[in-house]
């Protein structure tokens, strides 16, 4: 039972089975989703050094190539998307969001077990939380407007899931305690996504089950953004012949998001039905990981295997 719950898909699916069929607690859990995403993202940046930022020219092409896959691809198919499929303002806001934080956390982990090029990725996500300072509050002004209320919360929020977790990570890879937390990382980061997803779910739990037709546009809009996408940016590597640990890297780049942060910013700012697809997304996350995991298994023992994402 112990190992069982120290599995990260055992985690997961507990957070969903848990959010839909006892949902009660959700209540209380969501006052608990922003300091559990502020711990979770003060783990994940801990994989960051600080020499990472005294070599700015070699992490330039990078960290360029992951803005681009965060924004400039994936925000566009998820903004176009839902704006061609959702009808409900609610939801619209709730892509908007999304399209609108940086990448999953989960990108560099998943970087490792799927065998993609880490530093890529680690550059890229970085520049791309550094960069989302400016390009949250740009994409809220332009696709919500005034029925965002309060820019200064947003302001609070972001520097409590971004700043201060980059500030805390220096002060405890300064002071050399990462050696002491790594062995309780993965199980925090875990049990942190877990208030978070139950959270999303739970809260919506009702909505779900009285309207599940209102899901299947967010669907299919979460399906066009990770398998969907995930397919042409494979592809278009593999044409432009592009190394497959890279491939790998910007497949990531380019189909996860921070649901945390979407999903905490809807309950914090807007009706919680905009947390709605931020629970959509991250339920298909979970699944396309694990898909590319499978897919990359079975190709790495086949007898003629050339690698791939």
């Amino acid at each position: 039972m112990i190992r069982l719950l120290g599995n990260r898909n055992v985690i997961f699916i507990l957070a969903i089975v848990l959010g839909l069929a006892l949902p009660q607690p959700a209540r209380w859990t969501v006052l608990a989703m922003m300091p559990a995403l502020a711990l979770v993202m003060t783990l994940a940046t801990i994989h960051v050094p600080n020499s990472y930022f005294r070599h700015p020219r070699a992490i330039l092409a990078p960290s360029l190539a992951g803005i681009a896959m965060t924004y400039m691809v994936l925000g566009s198919v998820i903004l176009t998307a839902s704006a061609l499929l959702v009808h409900d303002p609610r939801l619209w806001t709730g892509f908007v969001l999304i399209a609108a934080v940086p990448p999953a956390v989960a990108v560099i982990p998943f970087t490792v077990i799927l065998k993609g090029d880490l530093s890529w990725t680690l550059s890229g996500t970085v520049a791309s939380y550094l960069a989302a300072l400016l390009i949250m509050p740009l994409m809220f002004l332009i696709w919500i407007g005034t029925a965002f209320a309060d820019p200064y919360k947003l302001i609070r929020i972001m520097l409590l899931l971004i700043v201060l977790p980059l500030i805390v990570s220096r002060l405890i890879l300064y002071w050399n305690w990462a050696g002491r937390i790594e062995p309780f990382r993965g199980l925090l980061t875990d049990w942190g996504f877990f208030i978070v997803l139950y959270s999303m779910i739970g809260v919506n739990r009702d909505l779900i089950f009285a309207r599940p037709m209102m899901i299947a546009p967010a669907a299919l809009v979460v399906l066009a953004s990770t398998f969907g996408l995930g397919f042409v940016i494979e592809k278009a590597g593999v044409l432009l012949k592009k190394d497959p640990k890279r491939i790998t890297s910007l497949v990531l780049l380019g189909t996860l998001k921070n649901q945390g942060i979407a999903g905490g910013l809807a309950i914090a700012l807007f009706e919680k039905e905009a947390a709605l697809p931020s629970a959509v997304y991250s339920v298909f996350m979970i699944v396309y990981v694990l898909w590319l995991d499978l897919r990359r298994r079975r190709t790495s023992s086949a007898p003629e295997s050339h690698g791939g994402s």
